[in-house]
């Protein structure tokens, strides 16, 4: 029995888990376009959207990306996720505006050892984030700062 498991097969539990949080927010990715808000410790709206680039039989490419209301450029970001429907993964295929580096490539200059690692678990924890702020779909959360106000 290994003590550790691969690095392969962590890597696609992250990208499965990543699939099944993402399924829970768009369904079956019927739309174009799918946008989200939710609030931050200080009750500020933070603009979430996933855009749907690339569609085909097997494969979705979404951009994801987080707006903070008060400008923030910290909390700001944005993503290209390559959804596996067959295989039902999901994996972070650039951030920020960042051009995916082919994998057939040793290790760059311009790339940490464990930087495709670190930017899916940076999807996991931001998806986790989602749900645990809460999340609902943008006109309904105007309606609750409305009401408070």
């Amino acid at each position: 029995m290994l003590k550790n498991l691969p690095k392969t097969a962590h890597h696609q539990v992250i990208c499965e888990a990543n699939f099944l949080r993402l399924k829970k927010l768009m369904g079956s990715y019927a739309e174009k376009e799918y946008c989200f808000e939710v609030l931050d410790a200080e009750n500020i709206p933070q603009k979430i959207s996933f855009l749907v680039l690339d569609r085909t039989m097997h494969t979705i490419v979404l951009e994801a990306k987080q707006n903070h209301k008060n400008k923030n450029k910290y909390n700001n970001f944005s993503l290209r996720i390559l959804v596996s429907l067959d295989a039902k993964l999901a994996e972070t295929i650039s951030y920020q505006g960042e051009k995916a580096i082919p994998s057939f490539l040793k290790q760059t200059n311009i790339q940490s050892k464990d930087e495709k690692y670190q930017q899916n678990r940076f999807l996991t924890e931001w998806l986790e984030s989602i749900f645990s702020l809460g999340i609902l779909p943008k006109k309904n959360i105007k309606n609750i700062l409305d009401k408070n106000a």
